[in-house]
């Protein structure tokens, strides 16, 4: 997602730490040590698949690996000022036997492709707790063109496969097949209406060129107004650690050099689908999509299982403990 809009103010960048916070990662991500030696091997993140794609329009034991194969890809109209009805997710395919049977993840897709066509629609004000902001954004996308709601849902949907595999129940918030949305406060009650046993965001950042690597975003603890994550912080960081260092052993891509001190890891308490989750919860940044070398693997069909793989795995640790 871009830091530009409703629901990202930008925070400030920071010097780069990646090299003396090496070490420190291991440390907080237990479970990932493997993984960073892997990154250490690939000279910082030269993970990505071969092929491309074509410009579009605008404290754990060692997880179990979910199966690598995955699909290639498979309306809330609330009024300004009105609540939204009940949340309704896009409804998952019957969960098969496996590790994960009788656990329930949602998965956020950033953004929705038709948003940029329901501009008075996405720009109406929603409460997220702290205050308000925009409902959404458009999302941003590579300098050629591709952009972050294609990347979201591909990536999504290739996380489904993996996780319908381990037996989980999965629920979209939004499968492409919404005329817009949904807002960010809707997308929180759906992991809630779910009693989701884990929620995750999938995004794609659109920062300066040069900044490059992941990030996963953790909830702060909020409270105030409609939003209380206290009960959430602690469960939130177990997930976004777990994701963090998986994501690093399989795509072998390095933590931001532009936020997080090399960690990987970012709290933030102005993201309106962390602030109203009662369910443990995390975003990720997969990338940059407006840096070239972070836009050539994020628009690699390879890569993006790769990563999809990674956050899943991360997933499937953090539920089996």
């Amino acid at each position: 997602m871009s830091y530009v809009g409703p629901d990202f103010d930008p925070p400030q960048p920071r010097r780069s730490l990646r090299g003396p916070l090496t070490v420190a990662i291991a440390a907080l991500v237990p479970g990932a040590l493997a993984g960073w030696l892997v990154w250490q091997a690939v000279d910082g993140g030269s993970g990505g698949g071969s092929d491309k794609a074509g410009a579009a329009p605008t404290s754990a034991s060692a997880p179990t690996s979910p199966s690598a194969s995955a699909s290639a890809s498979a309306t809330d109209d609330g009024k300004p000022g009105a609540s939204s009805p009940a949340p309704t997710p896009s409804s998952s395919r019957p969960a098969a036997s496996g590790p994960l049977k009788g656990k329930v993840v949602v998965i956020d897709p950033g953004h929705n492709p038709h948003n940029f066509q329901h501009a008075s629609e996405i720009n109406r004000k929603v409460d997220i707790g702290t205050n308000w902001k925009e409902c959404d954004t458009t999302g941003t996308s590579t300098n050629a063109g591709y952009t972050e709601a294609q990347f979201t849902l591909d990536v999504a949907r290739r996380m489904r496969t993996i996780l319908e595999q381990q037996g989980a129940t999965v629920k979209f918030t939004q499968d492409g097949d919404r005329s817009w949305g949904p807002c960010v406060d809707e997308r929180a009650r759906i992991g809630n209406a779910a009693h989701a046993d884990a929620v995750v965001s999938v995004h794609a950042d659109g920062s300066a060129a040069g900044n490059r690597g992941f990030h996963v975003i953790l909830p702060a603890a909020v409270h105030a107004g409609a939003a209380d994550t206290r009960p959430i912080v602690t469960s939130s960081r177990g997930l976004g650690e777990r994701i963090a260092g998986l994501f690093v052993r399989e795509t072998g891509s390095a933590p931001s050099n532009y936020i997080g001190d090399g960690t990987g890891l970012v709290v933030r308490k102005d993201l309106g689908g962390l602030n109203l989750s009662t369910v443990p919860k995390v975003f990720i940044e997969c990338g940059n999509m407006r840096d070239s070398k972070d836009a050539a693997l994020l628009t690699s069909g390879a890569w993006r299982q790769k990563a999809a793989r990674g956050i899943s795995e991360g997933i499937v640790s953090f539920l089996r403990g």
